[in-house]
């Protein structure tokens, strides 16, 4: 968890010199990320779950295709997916509750958006998950200050 801290730590020492989003999409944003977190959590559970049952249909033509990899990526990211969900079911309560918690988890599950893109060692799929993860964390920065 010590790299997790000193990984954030780096991250504000950038983002603290970006403008700072109106008090009120931040009371906005803050108010509607439990039900964000809730909504898209079940959706990812469901998702995950979708894309395992996919793999077990399409992993014979991936093997008679020759395509390398295929299966490894996808179980590995239908994995992430159904974390992603979980955690983010569990922060549902934490940030209603505006308490530091739920902040956190839903920096985990950046961080795990992050991870499932190394799976396909795909230039532009790591590059479009890295703008994404930068994007939120911003998001996620100018909200921190609500949660406690």
């Amino acid at each position: 968890m010590k790299f997790l801290v000193d990984w954030r730590k780096l991250l504000d020492k950038y983002y603290v010199k970006l403008p700072a989003f109106p008090k009120g999409l931040n009371e906005f944003i803050v108010a509607v990320a439990p039900w964000l977190a809730l909504i898209f959590g079940v959706l990812g559970i469901l998702a995950g779950v979708n894309t395992f049952g996919a793999l077990s249909v399409m992993t014979p033509f991936a093997a008679f295709a020759g395509v390398q990899g295929y299966a490894f990526a996808t179980i590995f990211s239908a994995i992430i997916l159904l974390l992603q969900g979980l955690i983010g079911i569990l922060a549902f309560a934490p940030l209603k509750a505006k308490k530091v918690r739920g902040w956190n988890l839903m920096f985990y599950s950046l961080l795990l958006s992050l991870l499932s893109s190394l799976a396909y060692l795909n230039v532009y799929t790591i590059l479009n998950a890295l703008i994404g993860a930068l994007i939120g964390y911003y998001v996620l920065y100018q909200v921190r200050a609500f949660y406690k």
